[in-house]
Order: C-alpha cells, then sequence, then structure tokens
C-alpha cells in the first residue's frame, strides 16, 4: 500500500483537534533495577550522562528531550518501548548497531509505515526495555 492509501485508511479525516497545547514530550525515564549495569551500558552506547545528580539519577540529551535512568526496587521497563528519532536511516541503523555490540539483541532493519514511512530498527536492552529507533524515509 503507498502513503496516500494509508493516510486515507488510518488517519482520522478532519484530524480531531488538540484538546491541549503540548509543546513536546520533556523526557521518558526508565527505571532498572540492575542500576549500574544500565548506568555502564546507557554509557557505553550513548556516551557520558549530560546530568548527573547524585548516585541515582543519570540523564542524556535526546533532541530536545532527556532519557534518564533511576534505580529500580525490582525488574525494569515492561510493556512499553521507548521511540528515538534519528536524522537518516543511516544513522539509525549505526545507533541499533551501537547498542548491539553493547549486548542488546534486536531484528534486522526493515521498513514500515507507522503514521508515515520509516525506518524501523528495534532493540531489546540487556534490561528487557524495548527501543525502537527510528528514521524517515525518503519519497
Amino acid at each position: 500500500m503507498d502513503f496516500e492509501e494509508y493516510k486515507r485508511r488510518y488517519y482520522a479525516n478532519p484530524q480531531p483537534a488538540p484538546r491541549y497545547s503540548f509543546q513536546g514530550i520533556a523526557g521518558l525515564a526508565i527505571y532498572i533495577e540492575e542500576y549500574e549495569a544500565a548506568i555502564r551500558f546507557y554509557t557505553d552506547v550513548l556516551g557520558p550522562p549530560g546530568y548527573v545528580e547524585g548516585e541515582n539519577t543519570h540523564g542524556w540529551r535526546i533532541g530536545d528531550a532527556w532519557l534518564t535512568v533511576f534505580p529500580a526496587k525490582a525488574g525494569a521497563p515492561a510493556n512499553v518501548d521507548v521511540t528515538l528519532m534519528l536524522d537518516s536511516p543511516a544513522a539509525a541503523e549505526a545507533l541499533q548497531a551501537a547498542f548491539l555490540a553493547a549486548g542488546a539483541t534486536g531484528q534486522p532493519p526493515s521498513d514500515q509505515l507507522m503514521y508515515e514511512p520509516l525506518r524501523y530498527c528495534g532493540i531489546t536492552d540487556p534490561f528487557g526495555t524495548q527501543i525502537l529507533i527510528v528514521a524517515r524515509l525518503g519519497d
């Protein structure tokens, strides 16, 4: 199915008016029981955190938002995925490769229609967090 047919099939027309004046998502926090290992893993992939407050708050700037890792009493995030938008399919694949090299698991990249044409590069971190790395596909 082409993108125009996809939009006709799945997008409300007209679009509903937003109820609030959102500016975006300011950040996402994930809570991981194996905290020290998680900090090492995310530092290996993303570099040093841009924000550290005490021993239990580490944050990385992701575009205009923050990805913050906190210690959890039990387990790791479940029933949610973190979606990271990159500026090109090549950049998405490079980030996926970095996650995989650091110990994540994942599927081969694929092209998908989800709101728009995207390159999907999904991974699961060693703690069970699902991360979907995406980039817009050209016309």
